[in-house]
């Protein structure tokens, strides 16, 4: 039997954790999607498409790994990909309190489903998106914090950035 499992965020740009996260769960299942959220009310930086390709390109040397985008409810997309698991990553007990909460509300709606919880090794534990766009925006140094394939999308985003004024 073939078990499949979700990986989905926003991936705004993928970390350096975002990626330790989505290698450790390569190993453990056959088949992992990265599902990359559209989430156009937290206004990302890179659009949907872009995610997409930059994930893609970042984790191409993993069989094992697809990555699509998505829009709307997150399990209705793990059953339309018939995925029994569903992968989070937390770094912190705040991180946790917030994925146990929707775990646990997953779990009332698609009981079939199980949620795990990953850790990102310890020199990622720190790393967000969140934190990379702005010391990207802010021109500060981001590169020990994702991969240079996404560090070069960073460089070529800040650019189209700055020339649009």
């Amino acid at each position: 039997m073939t078990v499949s499992a979700v990986y989905a965020g926003t991936f705004d740009p993928m970390t350096a954790g975002h990626e330790d996260i989505t290698r450790r769960a390569g190993k453990l299942f056959d088949r992992v999607i990265i599902a990359i959220a559209d989430s156009k009310s937290k206004k990302p930086l890179f659009t949907l498409e872009e995610r997409v390709a930059i994930a893609r390109e970042s984790l191409a040397d993993m069989k094992n790994i697809e990555v699509m985008g998505f829009s709307g409810l997150l399990m209705n997309f793990v059953q339309q990909h018939n995925a029994r698991v569903v992968v989070r990553g937390v770094r912190s007990v705040t991180d946790f309190d917030y994925e146990f909460q929707l775990a646990g509300m997953n779990r009332q709606l698609f009981p079939e489903v199980e949620t795990i919880f990953l850790t990102p090794g310890e020199q990622h534990a720190y790393v967000s998106a969140t934190l990379v766009r702005e010391i990207a925006i802010l021109g500060g140094d981001y590169a020990k914090f994702v991969s240079p394939v996404v560090a070069c999308h960073l460089v070529e985003k800040m650019r189209q950035r700055k020339a649009e004024g």
